[in-house]
Order: structure tokens, then C-alpha cells, then sequence
């Protein structure tokens, strides 16, 4: 299922001749001046709109038709945070099978090293690179953009995966300060951190680019108990989803794209730490599945966005509604999946 919001189509930009008397657009009462333009030219880029840019760059500035942007093809260039386990880590190897190029990140710098040496053994040296990154600090953001750059001169997909519930299944009246900062300043914060440079790298790259949210449980407003904070972060994805895809079309800016992306249960180190009652047990073995069956669905869905030259912003499930009814249907009555992954006696 694909939610789908159309975006603005660029505008070329006139060069010659007096400017055309019009009333400012309409969402000049939400963008005064353009702040985020103000802010990309103090670091050095175009003052103009994205727009503008894109036409003058890739139509050279004539005029006489709609802009161009660069058609995007494989081999493509991937960035995934929190990338050297779970699901992180089952994406990047997904997309180095595919022929892909991968920028890997982790807190750790030791998970890195190793993560990358295995890697590079199985696809080669020229295909894979990694560094620490801490998505909760600005300067780590940044620093990993620059290092992509440095390696791989633009990003075409960048997943935002890096996620905790600081391994603490509790009611929020237990939960400590430090677990609740946890959460959210990663999270949230973190996922923010990352959208505003990737967005700052991408409307700039002759290709553009592709920024997919990954959600969780709580995303779609069920209640998360044990883990509402977390809970609560995961349904802001959505949102802030939802916004920048918002904020993107208001500042015509169509060669950047924020998608959600839903793998469903995962059986990563940070489900099943939560399998201690009956009913985690039970709806793990039924919903759940491993990061490698998980990500062999979302990669190749992934990929056929920019092979198709899709900039419509779209939400890609693993696991739907009819899937998990199916499933609760053949456990009830089948017995299916019972003690797939834990011991449910």
C-alpha cells in the first residue's frame, strides 16, 4: 500500500529581462525568505530556490522547457544508520548483492571496523565504506555527510534506521531518566538530525535523492505498553514524515523525496530482548521474521523508485493488515508458527 503526495514541478528560472509582477506565492506566509535557503547559502550553496538551481544547472540556464534532473540508475550509492546489525546490517548486505555501493555508520567503532572488514571480503573494497556516527549529535551527522561525500560523492538512498528503546521493556512510571533520554533523543532527534542533512545534501546533487523513515511499533496509533516511549517516538516518524514531504513540495523542491518504510516485526536483538510474557512470545512467532527474509522484500522495493524515476513520496510494508490477519487465522487455526523463534510453554 503507497500513500502518495504529488510534488510541485519545478520552476526554470528567468534570467533576462525585468522580473514578471505577481503576487508572492502562496506559501510565502509559512517560508519568509526562504530561511532554509538563507541557511544552505551561509554554507556555501545557492541562495536561490532548489528550483531555480536545478533549472539553470541541468537546463543551462536557457530556458524554453520544464528543468531537467538527472535520471537516476544503478549501481546506486546507499547510506543506512545504525547499519552493523538487525536490519541495518541485512539492508546494506541486500543492497551490496544488488550490486549497490554502501556507507555503513554505527555508534561503535569497533561494530564498524569489523562490520566492514567482513563486507569488504565478500563484495570488495570499492563497494562498501563505514564510519562512527552518533545520530543524536549534529556534528556526527554532518561529519558523516561529509564522509560520504568524500567517498562517494552523493548519496542516492539514505535510511534513517537507527533506533532504541534502550532495551527496557517497562511501564513508563519504572522507566529511568536515562532510558527515556535515550529513546528520544535517538529516535527523534536523531531521525530529525539526519532528514535536515540529508535533505541539505541531496536537493543539491544533480541526481537528487531518496531519504525512507523506517517506522516501528506505535507508528500506525496502536498502544505500545511496556514500551511507550518508544512507542511514541515511532508514531512521530510518520509525522515528521508527512511534514518534511509537506515542506518539500512548498519550497518546490521535487528532486528530494521522503518515503516511510515498514519492516514489521524483526527478529533483532531489540524484539526479542522484549519476549518475557505470554503474549510477546505468542505475536513474535506469528508476526516476526528475520532481517534477511525481511530485507529481501524491501530492498528490491526500494530500488525500483529510482530505477522507475518515481519522486512520488511512498510507504513500503513488509508487513500489512491482510498478512498478519492471514497469520493470526493459520495460528488459531492451524497451530502455524507455534514456537517458531521462542518457547511459548
Amino acid at each position: 500500500m503507497a500513500t502518495v503526495t504529488a510534488s510541485l514541478p519545478l520552476r526554470a528560472a528567468a534570467r533576462a529581462g525585468p522580473a514578471p509582477s505577481r503576487a508572492p506565492p502562496s506559501d510565502a506566509a509559512f517560508f519568509p525568505g526562504r530561511p532554509w535557503q538563507r541557511g544552505l547559502a551561509a554554507r556555501g550553496r545557492p541562495r536561490e530556490p532548489a528550483g531555480w538551481f536545478r533549472a539553470e544547472a541541468l537546463s543551462g540556464g536557457g530556458g524554453g522547457g520544464p528543468p531537467r534532473r538527472e535520471p537516476m540508475a544503478p549501481p546506486y550509492n546507499v547510506l543506512i544508520t545504525g547499519s552493523t546489525k538487525g536490519i541495518g546490517y541485512a539492508l546494506a548486505r541486500k543492497f551490496l548483492k544488488a550490486g549497490d555501493n554502501v556507507v555503513i555508520c554505527s555508534r561503535s567503532a569497533e561494530r564498524v571496523e569489523s562490520v566492514r572488514n567482513d563486507l569488504k571480503k565478500e563484495f570488495g573494497e570499492q563497494h562498501v565504506w563505514g564510519t562512527v556516527c552518533d545520530v543524536r549529535e549534529g556534528k556526527d551527522v554532518k561529519a558523516l555527510v561529509d564522509f560520504a561525500r568524500d567517498k562517494l560523492e552523493y548519496i542516492d538512498i539514505w535510511i534513517n534506521n537507527a533506533g532504541s528503546n534502550a532495551y527496557s521493556y517497562k511501564p513508563l512510571v519504572e522507566t529511568s531518566d536515562e532510558a527515556l533520554i535515550e529513546v528520544i533523543t535517538t529516535n527523534t532527534l536523531g531521525l530529525m538530525l539526519c532528514c535536515r542533512e540529508a535533505i541539505n545534501m541531496m536537493w543539491n546533487q544533480p541526481r537528487g535523492g531518496h531519504i525512507f523513515n523506517i517506522d516501528g511499533a506505535g507508528s500506525d496509533g496502536r498502544p505500545t505498553p511496556r514500551f511507550a516511549a518508544y512507542g511514541a517516538t515511532k508514531r512521530s516518524v510518520v509525522h515528521l514524515t508527512k511534514s518534511l514531504q509537506a515542506e518539500l513540495q512548498m519550497n518546490e523542491v521535487n528532486n528530494v523525496v521522503v518515503h516511510n518504510l515498514s519492516p514489521g516485526m524483526v527478529t533483532t536483538d531489540l524484539l526479542m530482548s522484549g519476549a518475557t510474557t505470554k503474549q510477546a512470545k505468542f505475536f513474535i512467532n506469528i508476526l516476526a521474521e528475520t532481517p534477511d527474509v525481511v530485507a529481501d522484500y524491501l530492498v528490491p522495493n526500494i530500488r525500483e523508485i529510482p530505477t522507475n524515476q518515481s519522486m512520488k513520496p511512498t510507504y513500503i510494508r513488509f508487513l500489512t493488515g491482510l498478512k498478519a490477519y492471514s497469520r493470526i487465522f493459520s495460528r488459531i487455526a492451524f497451530g502455524a508458527r507455534r514456537n517458531k523463534y521462542v518457547a511459548e510453554d
